[in-house]
Parts: C-alpha cells; structure tokens; sequence
C-alpha cells in the first residue's frame, strides 16, 4: 500500500486589516492534488487548526479557476478531505513520503510559526523525503532547521512567489513577510521567473514552484522524482 503524502493548507482566512477574506489559493491545491491521487498517492490534507480549511475567494472566480480547480469543488471526496483537515500536531511524519505547503497570500501568516510545519520539515528532510511547497507556501520551511543548526534552506536552490508578483497583486504591504525576502536572508539560493511565469525549482529533497502557473510542473517533477526513487510505482505504459 502506497503510503501518505501530506498536502497541507492554511487555517488563516483574513487578509491583514484589508476586510477581505483569503485562504488556500485553489489552483495550487487542486492541480498537484489530482496529479498526486492519479498518480497512485494516498494524498491526506492537514491545516494548522484542523477542521474546515478557507479558500482564497479571487482563486474561486475567471480568470484565476482552471479545469482542476472546478473538478475540487465539484468532487464529495476533494470537498470531504478540505472541509475535515487534520490538525497538522496530530500528523506523525514516520511514514510520509513527502509534504506539500500550498500556497495562498494567507500562508505568510500561520505558516512561518507553526511548530508542526518545522517538525515536519525537519523530519522528512533528515531520511530525504520530498520537501516541497509553492508560492507564498514555501514560507513554511523558513523555521526548519538542520541537525547543526543552520536554515534547511541555507545554499539550497529554491523558489517561492516573487517579491515584483506580491507587488504586482498589491499584497506586498498587507502580508507580514514576504517570502523571497525572507529566503534570501536565510541564504538560500533563490531563483524566480518574470511575474506569473511558470518556474520550478528542483533540488532534492527540495521541490518548489514560484506561483499558480508552475503547479502542474511542480507535481509533475515531484511525481517523477518518487518513481525514480522507488517510492511510488512506475507509470503503467501508454
């Protein structure tokens, strides 16, 4: 039996003092989530606070929604596992083949501190499982440290979205930190496309992508990577 992948998604729906509701941005849960349950993994949602996890409203409506993001909010199964997070401190990592963070503008604010997060990356990255977040989402892995002390994301090639595409969305002042801020403080050897280009950065066990345009390559290469390794079963023939 093939054993879990952890998706994990934020609890935060407000977007700072703005009166605007934020959350999960839906492109980057629901296309790597159908390529990841396609693909023969058993994929399990979990949030900071657990239960019923919000959705970005912009990433609901033209033009942001594709074709994957339709068929989440239109799946029993999709809406069973959002709507029932499991609370990320019950999570045990022992046997996770990898952790996705997914991205939304509401990540920068339960992501960054959330203990959980860091246990979770720390574990995963010390036996070389996958790693992987996208967009605001690889915030998360700023706490996550290794066995000397130093940032998990110190000299490795990563991603997350750019400080000109938080600009360009107007939210580069209404977050509390910015992610490619944050990452090159840290040293990381941080890489970014022009705004709303797809970008993916592989760099195992690291895995991230930029924005919601780099979602399918993302967990296309993650995939890929698992089957290489043995932890997932080749792709049946064409």
């Amino acid at each position: 039996m093939t054993k879990p992948f952890l998706m994990v998604v934020t609890s935060h729906d407000t977007l700072g003092t703005s009166g605007n509701k934020t959350g999960s941005w839906l492109e980057e849960l629901a296309t790597p989530y159908w390529r990841f349950t396609e693909a023969g993994l058993d994929v399990r949602l979990a949030s900071p606070k657990g239960g019923p996890a919000p959705l970005d409203p912009l990433s609901l409506q033209d033009p942001w929604i594709s074709d994957a993001g339709r068929r989440f909010l239109e799946d029993a199964e999709a809406q069973r596992k959002l709507t029932s997070t499991q609370p990320l401190q019950d999570v045990d990592g022992a046997d996770l083949l990898g952790l996705f963070l997914v991205g939304g503008t509401a990540t920068t604010w339960d992501f960054p501190h959330d203990r959980s997060i860091r246990r979770l990356a720390e574990q995963l990255h010390a036996r070389s499982a996958v790693v992987a977040g996208i967009c605001h989402g690889v915030i998360g892995l700023i706490q996550a440290v290794d066995a000397h002390g130093e940032p998990l994301v110190k000299n490795r090639r990563v991603t997350s979205i750019s400080k000109a595409e938080d600009v360009l969305m107007g939210v580069d002042r209404i977050v509390p930190v910015l992610p490619e801020d944050m990452l090159r403080k840290l040293r990381a050897l941080y890489s970014a496309a022009p705004p709303l280009a797809e970008h993916v950065v592989c760099d195992p066990p690291f895995f991230t992508g930029q924005n919601p345009a780099s979602a399918d390559l993302l967990a296309r290469k993650i995939i890929e990577h698992l089957r290489h390794t043995g932890a997932l079963d080749a792709a049946p023939p064409a």
